[in-house]
């Protein structure tokens, strides 16, 4: 594997399909914000290194080759968040667009080193796995907060999905990984939520939120 470029190209292919069980150079396309002829270009050469299997008019497939690539990728990604929020101070409001540039880098001793450092974590700063050195990652049963009921108590796990307006909302409410809530009302018409945690009582949720909050119950 050689260009940032590529480098990109896969993890963006993994993560959508993780999300849907097609992928197509349309979507790809408007992921990357690239035109349908240079993602066709880049896929020819993905195809190339044995990293993803492309025929014309059919839905893009990683090769394991290329799901473990991906994967160490993410894996180098998410120790840097961690050792950003845990060795130096950010906020997890901050660490994603720092780690987008670190993960580029090649050099095994230093993600070898940043693991040791942490003590060898099993999740990034947002709940998410991080993978092993062969690429394999740790399976979890959490589900969104949304799927739960009146009076269940879960602990919040982990997120759906990481975006930073989402973690300055968080943060506003004082709302953190690992913290219990309790689930004290659920409205029939758009589907928000009434939390308690902490100490900060009958917070209200809205879905998408809700829908965000990845847990397990108690």
């Amino acid at each position: 594997m050689a260009s940032q470029t590529a480098e990109n190209y896969l993890k963006a292919i993994f993560y959508l399909s993780k999300k849907k069980e097609e992928v197509n150079v349309s979507e790809l396309s408007t992921v990357l914000g690239v035109s349908k002829p240079t993602v066709n270009s880049m896929i020819k050469t993905l195809s190339n290194q044995g990293m993803v299997k492309h025929e014309k008019y059919r839905p893009l497939v990683m090769t394991k080759k290329g799901k473990t690539a991906a994967a160490l990728i993410i894996r180098k990604h998410r120790l840097t968040e961690m050792f950003l929020v845990e060795k130096m101070g950010f906020g997890w409001e901050e660490v994603h667009e720092i780690a987008e540039q670190v993960e580029h880098i090649s050099s095994q001793k230093l993600f070898d080193r940043m693991e040791e450092l942490l003590a060898y974590p099993s999740v990034d700063p947002h709940g998410s796995p991080i993978p092993d050195k062969d690429g394999n990652f740790r399976q979890t049963n959490f589900r969104p907060l949304s799927h739960f009921n009146i009076g269940d108590t879960v602990i919040f796990k982990a997120l759906e999905d990481s975006e930073q307006d989402l973690l300055l909302f968080l943060n506003n409410k004082s709302i953190e990984l690992n913290m219990e809530l309790r689930i004290e009302s659920k409205e029939a018409f758009d589907q928000s939520m009434q939390v308690t945690y902490g100490k900060n009582t009958h917070t209200m949720l809205s879905q998408r939120v809700c829908d965000s909050l990845l847990v397990e119950l108690k």
